[in-house]
């Protein structure tokens, strides 16, 4: 595909025809420019290419434009479900694209507290896994929300059935050439849809933020990140993290399989939200902002993230620990007053035990 240098020289570049007259490339057949120009480009160019003239934002706005490039994008997007959905919002594939393909931008919820408002019956995800650039899983889902257990359950959503796996093309090893293999080649998606809203948001951190191996079982965690906010205040204790692991199986030397994918959201303490508040945050951070992807400043703040997190537990732990301090010596104080109350009426009485 195109890059955005080469469309700002393709729509300023002049052309001479036979009468040595000049002629620019909006004046170029409209056919010639849909089939053989944009349809070469990437989103991002063909949003830039929309802004340069009235003309060609007519030609860039055509949908199925939009569906090749999200199909391209995210598989998971031409199954007849994401279709159906994606043509109810505004601008169609266009729209979707808008939401999807931009992180999401951080900011506290100014002047209202998310918990105060209902949340969507379901979520619709679209979740794409690939591989070196290649296709690894692709599958569109519907998770209800509408039941009073999913509500007051710790939310999480499974994206394979029981049992099920499916193989990757890297091998299994316990060094580290396997983890930094899945650490760079392993990119994962997961798009999350509010039918009612018409709009939908990626809430992976595309690229792996950490690979480990589980000390017990062997088997290796893979985990993509982003850090939002809750909205509940200006402290620390406010972010919260929408966490992807994925776990992946095998023996030394054989294929590695994907055994388990999954999302939950985890506040400063690490516990995971119920399904109600982590609809509330999820229907915030879909109608939120968004900006351009950076995997750095994603990556920097899952680490600082972690860092807060420690901080945020060492402070617990210091507040607990004078809890138990003054419940300590307010029992000492307690007891020292009731043995002396004691001594003293004893002697009053002329007896300590009757």
């Amino acid at each position: 595909m195109l890059s955005n240098s080469v469309i700002t020289t393709i729509t300023t570049t002049r052309m001479k025809n036979d009468g040595d007259e000049k002629t620019s490339i909006i004046d170029v057949h409209p056919d010639i420019i849909q089939t053989l120009i944009l349809t070469k480009l990437d989103g991002p160019t063909l949003i830039s290419a929309s802004v340069s003239s009235s003309k060609l934002y007519n030609l860039c706005c055509d949908d199925h434009l939009w569906r090749k490039i999200c199909n391209s994008y995210w598989p998971s997007t031409s199954d007849p479900l994401i279709e159906n959905i994606i043509s109810t919002f505004s601008y169609g594939h266009r729209s979707f694209f808008s939401d999807s393909f931009p992180s999401i931008i951080r900011k506290p919820l100014v002047g209202k507290h998310p918990r105060q408002h209902i949340p969507a019956t379901e979520l619709t995800s679209a979740v794409d896994i690939h591989y070196d650039g290649n296709v690894l899983f692709s599958r569109a889902l519907i998770t209800e929300a509408k039941t009073g257990w999913f509500m007051s359950s710790p939310f999480r959503i499974e994206l394979l059935g029981h049992e099920e796996t499916f193989p990757t093309p890297e091998k299994f090893s316990e060094g580290g050439e396997c983890r930094r293999n899945l650490m760079e080649k392993m990119k994962l998606s997961w798009i999350l849809i509010d039918q009612t809203k018409n709009r939908a948001v990626n809430v992976s951190s595309m690229k792996a933020v950490s690979v480990k191996r589980h000390w017990l079982t062997g088997e290796l965690k893979i985990k993509y990140s982003t850090v939002i906010n809750s909205g509940a205040g200006a402290g620390a204790g406010e972010l919260l993290q929408c966490g992807i692991v994925v776990t992946c199986e095998g023996k030394e030397g054989g294929d590695l399989h994907v055994r388990e994918v999954s999302m939950q959201i985890e506040d400063m303490d690490g516990k995971v939200l119920c399904g109600k508040d982590s609809l509330v945050i999820l229907r915030d951070v879909i109608e939120g902002g968004r900006k351009k992807r950076n995997e750095n400043e994603i990556k920097e703040n899952y680490e600082n993230f972690l860092e807060l997190k420690k901080k945020w537990k060492e402070r617990k732990q210091i507040k607990e620990k004078r809890l138990d301090m003054a419940c300590i010596a307010s029992g000492i104080t307690i007891f020292i007053a009731f043995w002396t109350l004691i001594l003293v009426g004893s002697k009053s009485t002329g007896s300590y035990f009757s």
